[in-house]
């Protein structure tokens, strides 16, 4: 199974004059899940190369095993080092796609026809699209064949406003994750904040945050091994 990994190029928090980016765990934990499984990893961004990091994702607490590994892993980096351009990615290419998140998505994915255009072909041609934390803001312009929004009426979750607010953040970001899934007329629920937390739909899968995001793997490859015999 081929898996693209399509990560964020936004470095900018807002007007704060602080550094966001993609969140590390929500890339690593992924990475190792679907390597290990036997997938093929392709990792793309709308500039190409290396995408930023949200240098908060590597502090002391928020660093895991899978943190540690992927920083220490030459061939993983080597992939970072060189993500391909969004616009020239071919959906038809990969098995499934997966979205890290960190706040950095919700200023250029969520307003990019390029990450639509994959999400939507992705969907319509029957395969699994997995997205976590602040990563499921990217779907606020995805649209189904009929025009209506991708998530009217299914189970979705997202990075909660009470989590948003944890951090601090609920005044930087251009909308709350929750509300917008809310607007869109997905039917939003949410576990205990930073708890994993994740929900699927058909091919549709919502992870809650940071520590959804190997979980969110893992219903990621069930989907494409389909049902054990």
């Amino acid at each position: 199974m081929k898996i693209l990994i399509v990560l964020t190029s936004h470095d900018q928090l807002g007007d704060t004059g602080k550094k966001t980016g993609f969140w590390l765990e929500e890339l690593a934990a992924p990475y190792y899940a679907l390597k290990d499984a036997g997938a093929e990893l392709v990792l793309a961004s709308p500039a190409g190369g290396r995408p930023p990091l949200d240098p908060k994702s590597n502090e002391p607490d928020a660093q895991t095993d899978d943190t540690r590994r992927f920083e220490a892993d030459t061939e993983a980096n080597a992939l970072l080092d060189s993500t391909h351009r969004l616009d020239a990615v071919d959906p038809a290419d990969f098995d499934a796609v997966f979205y890290p998140g960190g706040h950095g998505p919700l200023w250029d994915l969520a307003d990019s026809a390029d990450s639509a255009r994959i999400i939507e072909t992705t969907i319509r041609a029957g395969k699994p699209v997995a997205l976590v934390c602040h990563a499921p803001g990217v779907l606020r312009d995805v649209q189904n064949e009929d025009g209506t929004p991708l998530v009217q009426g299914k189970k979705v979750t997202g990075f909660t406003n009470t989590e948003e607010d944890g951090v601090g953040l609920t005044d930087v970001v251009p909308f709350l994750v929750e509300d917008m899934l809310k607007e869109r007329g997905g039917v939003y629920s949410k576990g205990d904040d930073w708890a994993s937390y994740v929900v699927q739909d058909g091919l549709l899968i919502t992870g809650q945050n940071p520590g959804s995001s190997a979980a969110g793997a893992e219903a990621l490859i069930a989907q494409l091994q389909g049902p054990k015999a």
